[in-house]
Order: structure tokens, then C-alpha cells, then sequence
């Protein structure tokens, strides 16, 4: 059956924004698919529960590409030129091949101790800063990520900030207008960006990826393959390791015991911490847009055909007791594997070992720099991001 009741997320207002979770787990009671109308106003099909997502990020009848979606969805693609997020196998089997070439785990793995480095200077002027308080998305969960990837790909320091700016506003404004005029300077700033590289290569990833465009014989990264590329790097690179330290130090420093805990262990609790903190609040609440290339049944409804768009609550699955014992409770030391932070399937995130070597030196620093680190707010009056893709709060203030 298809369903005729649309659920107006939209209504809930920032209640919804805050604390989505109640929200979703009551629709899952009520089965896994629902009409609703999102935040930003249009309508969509969202799919809520662990089994019915995972098997949802993983179905090919669901396109990630934006010729299939349909005329009157009411969205629009933000992102710059032909990216592995926006393509169905086998281009996207192409692209990924291409970028594991040039992104491999030898470059990630050599990026540690340049971001200690980093991560240690952010943390001594946060603790410069006058009144032992500070803003940790603004001193630390900002500033670290934007510029691990502006270095990994070879931005200039100078743009680091405009850039950030542009990023943020691309993915998070509440209109429209003001995220494709964001995504135009984008655009612009990466078109000569990448005409800086081929003129004046250098040890980056964005020079990697022409090199293997230009040098590599038959298969290769036209110029608009390489634009959506630097975009989805510079993007997806960076806004969800800030939501993932910012929501991760959260959850911490709200759950005296865990904390305690981590602190007591930092060797062999790490890991697991990094992996609870992307299960229980992860920084991607929705992943980017499907569509569907045909009929599709989940759990007994319909979806329709011809381009209907569909999201997966990752926020949801993860949060489902079918899958995890008490799943509001935040645990440090539960088994969180499987857990679909990062997505599943053929568009299972590239640069989830980058944002876990990210996460896991950032924790650890800050809170072995800062032993009597606490929140300088109550939770309930914390701002979170807009929309329903990127989870994380606009500002943490904390104090030590």
C-alpha cells in the first residue's frame, strides 16, 4: 500500500532540530517507511529502523543521481560537477577507483602527526583564551578539520576561513538561494584552484587526482569530474568531523561516568568511545538524496516510482533497539559496531578512517589537556545546525 498521511516534520520547529530522536523512534513503532514533509518544506519518503535503512542505502533501485530525481520534488543539487554521491555503479565504480588512488591509507596514516601538531596548537589558545571558557566548535571542532583537508588537498592557508564560510552556508542555510549562491563561489574558487594545480603541481591530493586525470591513459577525470571531486572532499571532508567532535565531546562531557571512564583508560577505550559517539548522535543525521528508478516496497509500503525522493534516517537506525540494547544510552564500552554512521553500501564514506584519526586525536588531547573540562551550558539551550542532513550544534561553550 502507499500512504496518503504526510507527517510535517516541518511543524515541529526547532524541537524537532534539537532532538529528533523521540521523533523518529515514534514513526518506527508505526512501521519503517512515511511520507513527510521536511524541514526545508519539500516532501519525501523517509525510512526509519536499523534493517529497513541498512537495506534502503544498499538497494539499487534507489539512484543517488540527480537525472533521475523528479521535476517537482521542490529541490535542488548544491554540489559542484559529477561527484561518487550523486552517481549509480558503474560510474561511481569508476570514481571511487580513480580517488582510492590517489586517497590511500598510507596518506591517511601519514597525516597523524601533522594533525597532533594542529590539534595541539588549536587546544593552547583555546587555553590562551581570558576566563577559562571557550566555544569548542569555534576553537577546536571548526578549525581542525577545514584544516587538515585545506592542507590534504592543497588549499592556501589564506582561504582557509572564506572558504569554511562558503562551506557551511552550502550545506546548513535555512534558504535555498543562500546555499546555491555559496555553492557558486565554491564553484569559482575550486574552477581556479585546480588551474593553480596543473600549472604548479604539488605533494596534495587535488594534484594526485590530475595527475591520475591526465597522466593515466584511457580512464580519466574529465574537468567537471575533478571540480565535483575538490567539492566533495573539501565538503564532505570536513562538515562531518566537526559535527562528529562536537557531538561526540557533548555526549562526553553530559555523561559524568562515561567520561570518567574514558579518562581512566584512554589506551583501550579510545577506539570504542570514537565508535559510541558516531552511533549514538552522529554527525549525518540524513544522508544525501535517492530517488527512486522504480516501484519500490519497504516493510509493506509502496514507494513510488519516477523519481520520488528518498532519505534514510541514519540518526534513527542507530537508535534502534532491534539493533542495540538501550540505544539512548550512551555507552563507551558497548559493541557499537555496525552501525551505519558513516552509511553502508557501494557509498560507504571514503574518508571514514580520516574522520576517526581526526576524532580519536582531537578527544584525547583536549581532554588530556583540560582535566576539569566541563559544559558552560545547559544542553536544552544549546543551537543545532538546520535541515535534516548535517547534526550538530552551532556553538559549545565549555569551561575549564
Amino acid at each position: 500500500m502507499t500512504s496518503d498521511v504526510i507527517v510535517d516534520l516541518a511543524a515541529l520547529g526547532a524541537d524537532f532540530t534539537r532532538d529528533p530522536y523521540p521523533v523518529y523512534a515514534g514513526l518506527r513503532t508505526r512501521g519503517p517507511v512515511h511520507r513527510i514533509r521536511m524541514p526545508e518544506g519539500a516532501e519525501a519518503w523517509l525510512v526509519v529502523g536499523y534493517e529497513a535503512g541498512r537495506a534502503a542505502l544498499a538497494d539499487d533501485r534507489l539512484s543517488k543521481e540527480w537525472r533521475n530525481a523528479a521535476p517537482d520534488l521542490g529541490v535542488k543539487q548544491v554540489s559542484s560537477g559529477p561527484t561518487m554521491l550523486s552517481a549509480d555503479a558503474p560510474d561511481h565504480t569508476r570514481l571511487r577507483k580513480l580517488v582510492n588512488r590517489a586517497f590511500t591509507a598510507r596518506r591517511v596514516d601519514g597525516l597523524a602527526p601533522r594533525i597532533q601538531e594542529m590539534t595541539d596548537g588549536f587546544v593552547d589558545a583555546m587555553l590562551a583564551a581570558p576566563g577559562r571558557r571557550a566555544d569548542l566548535v569555534e576553537a577546536l571542532s571548526f578549525p581542525l578539520p577545514i584544516t587538515v583537508i585545506c592542507e590534504l588537498i592543497g588549499v592556501p592557508a589564506l582561504d582557509q576561513d572564506t572558504f569554511r564560510h562558503w562551506s557551511n552556508t552550502s550545506v546548513s542555510a535555512p534558504l535555498l538561494d543562500d546555499r546555491l549562491a555559496a555553492a557558486k563561489s565554491v564553484n569559482e574558487y575550486l574552477t581556479r584552484l585546480l588551474g593553480d594545480k596543473r600549472a604548479r603541481p604539488g605533494d596534495d591530493l587535488i594534484s594526485a587526482l590530475i595527475h591520475a586525470a591526465d597522466e593515466d591513459g584511457g580512464d580519466r577525470l574529465s574537468h567537471e569530474e575533478l571540480l565535483g571531486m575538490a567539492w566533495l572532499l573539501l565538503v564532505a571532508g570536513h562538515e562531518t568531523t566537526v559535527n562528529l567532535i562536537s557531538n561526540g565531546m557533548l555526549a562526553l562531557l553530559s555523561h559524568p561516568a562515561q567520561l570518567a571512564s574514558l579518562r581512566a583508560d584512554f589506551e583501550g577505550l579510545i577506539d570504542n568511545a570514537v565508535e559510541e559517539m558516531l552511533r549514538y548522535d552522529g554527525p549525518v543525521e540524513t544522508p544525501t538524496y535517492r530517488f527512486t528508478k522504480e516501484p519500490v516496497e519497504i516493510g509493506g509500503t509502496l514507494i513510488p516510482g519516477g523519481g520520488r525522493l528518498v532519505l534514510v534516517a541514519l540518526a534513527d537506525a542507530d537508535r534502534d533497539p532491534a539493533r542495540y540494547a538501550e540505544p539512548d544510552r550512551f555507552d563507551i564500552r558497548r559493541d557499537a559496531r555496525g552501525h551505519v554512521a558513516f552509511g553502508h553500501g557501494i557509498h560507504y564514506c571514503l574518508g571514514a578512517p580520516l574522520a576517526r584519526l581526526e576524532a580519536r586525536i582531537a578527544v584525547r588531547t583536549l581532554l588530556e589537556r583540560c582535566p576539569e573540562l566541563a559544559l558552560d551550558i545547559h544542553p536544552a539551550a544549546l543551537r543545532w545546525r538546520t535541515g535534516m542532513m548535517m547534526r550538530g550544534p552551532e556553538r559549545l561553550p565549555v569551561r575549564w
